[in-house]
């Protein structure tokens, strides 16, 4: 058995969707049983927290993956999470982290994720790491100004980013949790382009309908948009750490293509991601998940996008 945590999210969600395509048999904790209702069928549910994970989740369970939200409770969710499983003695453990985590990074979640990957390495568990660059979903968040200016405006100058589909992800996520991996394996992931804003602009323009330029916004500017947006000065402040990063040449912008290989994933381009999300970028549906980084609920800020 196969245990899930983060399925309501971006990547969970996806994992969970590869896992059941496989026929694999997969347990789901939840945290909110409504947000239950639209998955799979045959999907063993069980609700609970994962800072304190109730012990039928772990019956029969030989490896669990472990995806969380990105909140101030981060560290401490994940650490119980991580006890839990060693209390019940899964056998493998798979952590959804990040590319460019460690202790010295500027970006607060970066930090927190190499802390509890040292916690987990040091557990006694068997584990794998997945550490992927920026999700190419994250663009959908910027729908609002492409559609009503043409522009996407990110205070990223003129750095390159690698970004990696959330599908690719997850089909390395199920090898992993199949057994495919190696104990202690920590697998870097991004796209198969290094790629400047002003290219990302010129694939979304090419599915957008519309000429769709990169603004190099100020960064002061874009953190007040996000207040203004409704998101938590806590979360506008590590964007802000995020963003900073990524201009003074982030390991993001190394392409990376090991794991793809590894796994026998052919590696997804943003031309064809963006092609397969054409109506989003069109403005005429929104996204499943709209923040693909599981910061803060889609009402949060759905009322400021243009979908009706």
């Amino acid at each position: 058995m196969i245990l899930l945590t983060g399925v309501t999210g971006l990547t969970g969600s996806a994992v969970l969707q590869a896992c059941v395509a496989e026929g694999l048999p997969v347990r789901a904790l939840v945290r909110d049983p409504a947000k239950a209702a639209g998955l799979p069928g045959g999907v063993d549910v069980v609700p609970g927290d994962l800072l304190d994970p109730p012990t039928s989740a772990f019956d029969g369970v030989d490896r669990a993956l472990l995806i969380s939200s990105a909140d101030k409770r981060l560290v401490e969710t994940q650490r119980a999470f991580i006890d839990a499983a060693k209390r019940a003695g899964v056998g493998h453990v798979v952590k959804m982290s990040g590319r460019g985590c460690r202790d010295g990074s500027g970006f607060r979640f970066a930090r927190m994720h190499a802390g509890i990957e040292r916690y987990l390495a040091g557990s006694g568990l068997a584990w794998s790491v997945l550490r992927p660059s920026q999700f190419m979903p994250v663009y959908f968040r910027e729908v609002p100004s492409i559609r009503r200016d043409g522009v996407l405006a990110l205070p990223m100058g003129d750095a390159k980013l690698a970004p990696v589909d959330v599908g690719d992800i997850a089909r390395v996520a199920v090898a992993l949790l199949r057994g495919e991996g190696e104990d202690g394996g920590r697998y870097e992931m991004t796209g198969p382009e290094a790629l400047t804003m002003t290219e990302v602009a010129a694939r979304i323009a090419a599915v957008a309908g519309r000429p769709v330029r990169y603004v190099d916004a100020d960064p002061a500017g874009k953190r007040a948009a996000l207040l203004a947006a409704g998101i938590p000065g806590f979360f506008a402040d590590a964007m802000d750490e995020l963003f900073a990063e990524r201009r003074t040449g982030a390991e993001e912008s190394r392409v990376d293509l090991g794991t793809h290989e590894r796994f026998g994933v052919r590696p997804t381009t943003f031309a064809e991601f963006a092609r397969r999300h054409a109506a989003v970028f069109r403005g005429d549906t929104p996204p499943s998940h709209l923040w693909a980084s599981g910061w803060v609920d889609a009402p949060v800020v759905t009322e400021h996008l243009p979908f009706s």
